[in-house]
């Protein structure tokens, strides 16, 4: 180490030691106590509690996302598929995502099964043109809200009801295939036994932040959903890009028992259908889905908001799982600060280096698995984002569910 190197690190730990005795002093004088509390190990050994808790979850959980090989028995023959996908004044999307999804290089047999509920714009003319054109469409046309079951569980049901084939596909009316074998991929997802395929439904690259914020935001969830499968605990998929089976469907007799909240046709039934021997993910680039994003950080915002969280409604060890992470994540920027003044900086350094290398690792792999590359160069910047991302939208945490699922 040179002269200079020395003289950086001597003024680094003076200044350091100094702003610990004027916080620990300011601590003391505002409890009055007689005897110190030992503020700086409390908070150190917080922070190393909430290091190992993150580096769990990522060498744990997440590794296995990064590191996935699809492998085991080959996929099942091309079976018939259903398409499901409930449209609530889309006329717009639908004439644009539509035919991508209607020409699928897909050599079984396969149904498009539009449920059109309660739309008030031309969505019906465009859905009728379409089935001209298209005989593998079909379209069923309900109005009218169900006061047993809220929300999009009831188009979504109506569809099902409708669908032909055992193997179920669904999407939104908002989003686009990535490819054309979009159908072929997903389809792949099923061996024997299998009865839950969850995919990736991303959203479109764009120029600015904000489409970033929502694509890692959009990111970080799935990691998580994907690394759970693979652990053998399931509790979510995303309507944009998920299959099941109409058999698994009937045996937890739908809907019936989530219909006591709006939300939920995706994750809380995955939830309850999926488990460690009947689910894969399919994270071919190919098998992706991709939708339009807000424009604004107010409207993406406002959308957050709007759907609401149902984590209430999941199995204890899985609030447990996902309470904890969050958690530690929220805690561990401000102890990591703490450590840095009050502690040992080296030491606290040290711990953050760790977890950022492993995070570095597992993020630039599960990046590139779900073709969101472009997004590594900022992932540091993300995950301190995610510390101010946590109190912003803290309160879907209380608010009230929606009534509508549009």
């Amino acid at each position: 180490m040179s002269y200079f190197d020395e003289g950086i690190t001597q003024q680094v730990t003076y200044y350091l030691r100094l702003s610990r005795v004027i916080v620990i002093s300011a601590f003391n004088r505002s409890f009055n106590m007689d005897m110190q509390i030992p503020w700086p190990d409390i908070l150190f050994y917080s922070f190393l509690l909430i290091t190992i808790i993150q580096l769990f979850f990522y060498l744990f959980f997440f590794q296995r996302l990064a590191f996935y090989h699809p492998h085991g028995s080959v996929p099942l023959q091309q079976q018939a598929v259903s398409m499901i996908i409930c449209a609530k004044n889309e006329a717009a999307k639908l004439e644009v995502n539509l035919p991508k999804i209607l020409q699928q290089n897909f050599s079984g047999t396969y149904e498009v099964v539009i449920v059109n509920h309660n739309s008030s714009d031309h969505t019906r003319q465009v859905l009728e043109e379409f089935g001209q054109r298209f005989k593998h469409l079909h379209v069923l046309h309900i109005t009218g809200e169900s006061e047993t079951m809220p929300g999009k569980k009831f188009p979504l049901s109506a569809g099902i009801t409708a669908a032909k084939y055992n193997l179920l596909l669904l999407t939104d009316a908002d989003c686009a295939p990535a490819s054309p074998s979009w159908l072929k991929k997903m389809q792949d997802g099923y061996r024997n036994g299998t009865e839950v395929v969850l995919g990736y439904g991303a959203y479109q690259k764009k120029k600015g932040i904000v489409n970033k914020l929502i694509r890692f935001d959009t990111f970080h969830t799935a990691l998580q959903y994907l690394s759970y499968a693979l652990a053998g605990n399931p509790y979510m998929g995303v309507g944009r890009n998920l299959s099941y089976t109409k058999r698994i469907y009937d045996e937890v007799n739908g809907f019936s028992s989530i219909n006591h909240t709006a939300s939920g046709d995706d994750d809380l039934f995955i939830s309850l259908a999926a488990n460690g021997n009947n689910t894969r993910i399919a994270i071919d680039k190919e098998a992706i889905t991709l939708s339009q994003p807000e424009e604004t950080f107010a409207t993406w915002a406002r959308q957050k908001t709007r759907h609401y969280s149902t984590g209430k409604h999941y199995k204890r060890l899985h609030k447990f799982l996902l309470g904890l992470y969050s958690m530690s994540h929220f805690l561990f920027l401000p102890l990591f600060v703490s450590g840095l003044i009050f502690y040992n900086w080296k030491l606290s350094l040290g711990l953050y280096l760790t977890r950022l290398i492993i995070q570095a690792i597992v993020f630039y792999r599960s990046m590139k698995k779900l073709d969101e590359s472009d997004l590594f160069q900022w992932w540091w910047l993300f995950d301190l984002w995610m510390f101010f991302y946590y109190i912003i939208f803290a309160n879907t945490l209380w608010k009230k569910p929606r009534k509508s699922w549009k």
